[in-house]
């Protein structure tokens, strides 16, 4: 049969999941793509890190890997990619620090793979694909590391039901035969953190039946509806998408009559939840802009308004001068303002933990974890949850 597709990926059935009209445009009509500033950047951290860890390899090094190359090679892809702004740079800079400190000293003969290339067929189609990197952990085990540049944290349901991380296993088992084990991992570059999970044959058994199935709804669509989500401001097809262009004019699909009518309620609060996301993720995109410009200059007049960058303090106050200052003027004891005012932050006690489990075995460090946790005071905040029923 005439296929639409010629081949399918993670990221042609990820793009028809999230926006079934951002799929059309793309693969389709195959209209030319902007790709924002997030994605170029994704796109030079991964093409730095291919580039890094390759030339290891070919220079057989057993050593951390060299953070003057990281430094050319990421300065090459910046360019390469048209990107600009100091602060981007510098954070570029952090993330490649952060995991030249965590990779450690690096043998060449661990790593198996990187940019591994694979094709699964999967029903009528071939999906094709590339793995970041494939390490050796033993003689029967392998692990599968995808590095991703996102803000947000991965939830481990999301982790742990992750179609790209099932689609790699599939693939590394068919080109890899002698391995018994696969570890999968999302390597969080900004945040330093590697998160594992795995698979069982029947769960890769599903996602095969799940792959064909979104393969056969592409070929067979007939319509190609915009599906609105936070993400949209990121889209490289925001621009020919009526409903995005609506959501910025803050345009309301449906508005509650009767408010003791809950089901309307409901419809509409996810409505203006749903825009207002896109809205607050759009002027995320135009602060980003105006803060470059302001990079070069002290302030800025445009569209009859004046910007600059202030600077907002914060006082962090040391534990043992403020208690004996508060102990001479209150009258009341040192053991008493302690009690009172001593904490730790969670932020701080988390690169603690992280830093001592290089140490630790993960037994001890449960156990430390949860004497610590228990020690806690824990508060509340009530707050309005709510998640799609399916």
């Amino acid at each position: 049969m005439s296929m639409r597709n010629s081949h399918l990926s993670f990221s042609r059935l990820s793009r028809l999941e999230t926006c079934p009209l951002s799929y059309f445009l793309h693969y389709v009509e195959k209209r030319s793509a902007e790709p924002g500033v997030p994605l170029r950047f994704g796109k030079a951290m991964h093409a730095t890190l291919e580039c890094l860890e390759k030339e290891h390899i070919a220079d057989e090094r057993v050593a951390p890997f060299s953070w003057k190359r990281a430094v050319e090679l990421f300065r090459d892809a910046w360019n390469a990619e048209g990107l600009s702004g100091i602060d981007l740079f510098n954070e570029g800079l952090r993330i490649l620090r952060l995991f030249i400190s965590d990779s450690g000293s690096v043998d060449h003969r661990s790593i198996l793979g990187v940019e591994t290339e694979f094709h699964v067929p999967v029903g009528p189609f071939d999906v094709l694909g590339f793995i970041d990197r494939i390490d050796h952990v033993d003689d029967e085990t392998v692990e599968i590391i995808d590095f991703k540049t996102n803000f947000q944290l991965f939830t481990r349901e999301y982790v742990d039901s992750s179609l790209q991380l099932s689609l790699y296993e599939i693939a590394i088992r068919r080109l890899l035969p002698w391995v018994k084990n696969v570890k999968l991992t999302f390597w969080m570059l900004r945040h330093g953190l590697r998160v594992h999970t795995a698979r069982t044959p029947q769960q890769l058994d599903d996602a095969l039946k799940y792959i064909e199935t979104l393969g056969l709804q592409a070929e067979h669509a007939q319509d190609f509806p915009p599906r609105l989500n936070p993400n949209c401001v990121y889209c490289d097809h925001k621009k020919d998408c009526p409903a995005y262009a609506q959501a910025l004019e803050g345009r309301r699909d449906f508005i509650a009559e009767d408010l003791a009518d809950l089901d309307a309620v409901a419809r509409e609060r996810e409505d203006v939840a749903q825009k207002a996301k896109i809205l607050y993720a759009r002027k995320e995109e135009l602060d980003n802009v105006l803060k470059a410009q302001l990079e070069q200059k002290n302030e800025l007049l445009a569209g009859g308004m004046r910007y600059a960058m202030t600077r907002n303090a914060t006082l962090e106050y040391p534990l043992e001068p403020t208690l004996t200052v508060l102990a001479k003027a209150t009258g009341r004891s040192r053991d008493d303002l302690h009690e009172k005012l001593a904490a730790v932050d969670k932020k701080q006690l988390d690169s603690v933990l992280k830093s001592a489990a290089r140490k630790m075995d993960r037994p001890h460090l449960a156990m430390v974890k949860a004497e610590l946790e228990a020690h806690a005071r824990k508060s509340y905040t009530p707050r309005l949850w709510a998640k799609e029923i399916t």
